[in-house]
Parts: structure tokens; sequence; C-alpha cells
């Protein structure tokens, strides 16, 4: 089944790259061209490093109150959390 507007692309995988395709395609129900325009899309919408300078560096100082506890705190923390898990 052609696409319209696709344009046929040859690639050189290896055994294990398509061995994993091949597990997911079945795993979906879809074809390996399906896969991997998927996985291409994914790619292609992911920010880049100057994108995602640029969203740390507006997003820094946005909540000047916020407080990391002490190390001391975690543990009794996690003493507690596990306390209610257990209890």
């Amino acid at each position: 089944m052609y696409m319209d507007g696709a344009t046929r692309t040859q690639v050189y995988l290896t055994k294990e790259q398509r061995r994993r395709l091949d597990q997911r395609r079945k795993r979906e129900g879809k074809t390996l061209a399906a896969v991997i325009r998927d996985a291409i899309d994914a790619y292609l919408v992911r920010p880049d490093l100057k994108t995602i300078k640029a969203i740390l560096d507006a997003t820094y100082g946005v909540n000047p109150d916020f407080s990391v506890p002490p190390r001391s705190e975690w543990a009794e923390r996690e003493r507690r959390i596990w306390a209610r898990r257990d209890g």
C-alpha cells in the first residue's frame, strides 16, 4: 500500500534494530513502514538543545519560594511512606 506523496527511502538497520522494530509492529498491529514513520515523527518533534535551554531560561526562578528539604528529612519521609505501606 502506497501513501499519497510518500517517498520511498532505503535504510540499513542492525539486526537488533530490525528485531525490535518487528516486535513492536507485531505488538501494535502495524506495518514496519508505519512504525518507522511514527518513530521519525516522534524524533522530529522532539525539542533540540537550544529549545530546551530557552525553556529552562524562561522558567528559571518561577517559584522562588520553592525549597528542597534537607537530606535528613528525606529519610524521615521515606520511613513514613514505608510504614504506611507495611501497615
